[in-house]
């Protein structure tokens, strides 16, 4: 399609004249691909973009196009690049209706235009939405309820009871409703504390490959509408997750913590069980959080990357230091 009839079918209204340039395709702006459309959103990468090979390149507004390729500008290139991005999106979906292979209990019930694919188990009562997929091996368990255009990837498992809302983005290998990692020790060994609670997960959620989202131990784990939970992390029993949430890779959020709307967790956080956290909180990578937040804004810690031997030297100092703090300590209890 024309590049501009490209911009007029996702509603984008460019500024300024638009190329008439063919585009076939998308690209990343470095090193570009001819025929295929890229975007650039900050000054810092208009050199790559003067230097691209992409057919046409969507800038932000007020950035200089002279020398960029098929420039135009457009309020939030981004996202007007996502959605020209999804009308090229190979449709990698099982084909409509159901697979031979697939294992339907008699009393599930699959809504109009679903596609089931290859070694798909539905277990009994559940049901699944219109227009939904579910890709090769997925288990649906009993009494399921999967909304309208959810997609479910290869491998995934949703545990029995799970409510699951509309347009949810399950990749593969998730596990959502496994029991939650309750027991007790007795004083001779551990004995188990049934899990009978599920798993609620709202609208157009998206759950990364590999994530693990437990039960939970009497209410259910909540996880809100619009939430992004990336690749490997672990959710635990009865942790609930505000609406438009972002959680980045290997995330872990230990049993019965409420985080807030629209915060934002970085890559490999741990959040301590029975916490809460306020809306609007943005947690650093790396973040270990062991007592509630309770206003919005940006927290971290950790230490600092260091050279190897100045970390040796900075774990010594720490060393040496509790002794003579304690001997100043003494002092100052004397008076002296």
């Amino acid at each position: 399609m024309q590049l501009g009839a490209l911009l007029e079918a996702v509603g984008a209204a460019p500024q300024g004249a638009v190329p008439a340039v063919d585009i076939a395709g998308v690209c990343a702006l470095a090193p570009g691909q001819p025929g295929a459309l890229a975007w650039c959103g900050s000054a810092d990468y208009l050199e790559q973009a003067r230097a691209s090979a992409a057919g046409a390149v969507l800038l932000a507004p007020g950035l200089d196009p002279a020398g960029v390729p098929g420039a135009v500008a457009v309020e939030a290139p981004q996202a007007v690049f996502a959605a020209i991005a999804a009308r090229f999106a190979p449709d990698d979906r099982p084909p409509p209706g159901v697979h031979p292979s697939a294992v339907i209990d008699p009393s599930a019930e699959l809504g109009a235009d679903v596609r089931i694919g290859p070694g798909v188990v539905v277990g009994a009562a559940a049901q699944v939405g219109e227009g939904s997929s579910l890709d090769a091996g997925c288990v649906i368990g009993a009494d399921v309820r999967l909304g309208a255009q959810a997609r479910v990837g290869a491998r995934v498992v949703i545990a029995p009871r799970c409510q699951i809302g509309a347009r949810v983005l399950i990749l593969p290998g998730a596990i959502i409703g496994s029991r939650g990692f309750g027991n007790h020790h007795d004083g001779q060994m551990w004995r188990e504390i049934p899990q009978l609670g599920s798993v609620r997960i709202g609208d157009d959620v998206e759950i990364g490959a590999n994530t693990t989202i437990d039960c939970g131990a009497l209410g259910d784990t909540v996880i809100g509408d619009n939430v992004r939970i990336d690749n490997q992390c672990q959710i635990a029993h009865n942790v609930h997750i505000g609406a438009q949430t972002a959680l980045a890779a290997q995330v872990g959020i230990a049993g019965s913590t409420h985080i807030g709307a629209g915060c934002m967790v970085g890559g490999q956080a741990g959040i301590s069980g029975h916490l809460r956290i306020a809306d609007r909180v943005i947690l650093n990578g790396g973040s270990v959080v062991y007592q509630s937040i309770a206003e919005a804004g940006q927290y971290g810690s950790g230490s600092p990357l260091l050279p190897a031997p100045a970390f040796r030297r900075l774990i010594v100092l720490l060393r040496r230091l509790e002794p003579r703090l304690k001997t100043l300590e003494k002092a100052l209890r004397r008076g002296h």
